[in-house]
């Protein structure tokens, strides 16, 4: 709710816009505070402005003609909707959408350090972030290994409110997401997966809409668990024999947002920055998010539009180029040339 919008509008205003942010209303209270301290700085009025409202007044920003350009983060079906409904009415239009971020483990990884950092990638912000590590894949003969790492860390996070300093991961945004969420544990399990972990079964004292974390082990492509972009703190482990199968898994995802690998081998890693199909691509970095001199977005279903979000591409969709072409020669060299215009 902060980092999405300063994505935005700082970019937006250097450029010489005005910015309005119409944050989600589930959790409006963040935003609100950032613009309150833009406005503290002394951004003149009308600058960066704010609009609090639901789909209604989505529909009246997608349509106003007032509105030149419009960015989005948030699911794939909005996403699309935010996208064909702007350019319907004219706009520019970037809108980044939902995830399945892979993480393939081959066999002569760092088992330690890929299990950390499978946990902390799965379930910081309780799994409700677009870069959060979904599936994990395991090459070869580790994944009995690595799930039991990945289990052992589990074991010791910390969950509770935000506002304790100790706690390591928080509630979830409201009761139906939590239960929505809890929910493909079950069917994993229904559907011949191994519950390594369930978060289901963990209990909290006080009020938040809190869910354990959970780990799913023989997890299948067909399964609703692993086709479904979840937004929770659910991990599910994939299981192959080669390289070459795991990375056709990502090809073969309709999502596109990131990917990462971990290996010692370097050729491997060189060879999987072509291979796979993701907007970005982490070596031994489980959430490969650009830093700002490069530009944030994915690929397939998780980005609708021709530019993704700040670093070059975000100032490039803020703008619009303009070609000056002038020349200050001396009036007595000037005659008639019907010819094209040449570079002498």
């Amino acid at each position: 709710p902060v980092m999405v919008p300063l994505w935005m509008f700082p970019n937006a205003v250097a450029c010489g816009n005005t910015f309005i942010l119409k944050p989600s209303e589930r959790d409006p209270s963040a935003p609100g505070f950032v613009v309150e301290l833009a406005q503290e700085a002394g951004f003149p009025p009308g600058v960066v402005n704010l609009v609090n409202g639901d789909k209604v007044a989505v529909d009246r920003l997608l349509e106003h003609p007032d509105v030149a350009a419009v960015s989005f983060v948030g699911s794939t079906p909005i996403a699309r909707y935010v996208y064909s409904t702007g350019t319907a009415h004219g706009k520019r239009v970037q809108a980044l959408g939902g995830a399945k971020n892979h993480m393939i483990v081959l066999p002569d990884a760092d088992l330690d350090l890929a299990a950390d950092a499978a946990v902390s990638a799965a379930y910081g912000s309780a799994g409700e972030r677009c870069m959060a590590i979904s599936v994990v894949v395991a090459v070869g003969d580790i994944a009995d290994d690595l799930v039991e790492r990945i289990r052992v860390r589990m074991d010791k996070l910390v969950i509770g409110p935000g506002d304790d300093p100790t706690s390591e991961m928080g509630p979830l945004i409201t009761r139906e997401h939590r239960d929505r969420v809890a929910g493909y544990i079950g069917s994993g399990a229904d559907e011949g997966a191994t519950v390594v972990v369930d978060g289901r079964e963990q209990v909290f004292d006080g009020d938040g809409h809190f869910l354990g974390v959970s780990l799913l082990d023989d997890v299948t492509t067909d399964m609703q668990v692993y086709r479904d972009e979840i937004f929770g703190p659910v991990l599910s482990v994939v299981r192959r024999d080669n390289y070459h199968e795991a990375v056709q898994m990502i090809a073969d995802n309709p999502y596109g947002n990131g990917a990462a690998i971990f290996t010692r081998d370097g050729g491997a890693a060189r060879r999987f920055q072509q291979d796979a199909e993701a907007g970005m691509v982490g070596i031994n970095v489980p959430i490969p998010v650009p830093v700002g001199y490069h530009s944030f977005g994915g690929w397939n279903d998780s980005l609708f539009g021709d530019t993704t979000m700040y670093g070059p591409e975000g100032l490039r969709f803020y703008t619009r180029p303009k070609v000056v072409t002038s020349r200050w020669p001396d009036p007595s060299t000037s005659s008639v040339d019907l010819g094209f215009p040449q570079n002498d």
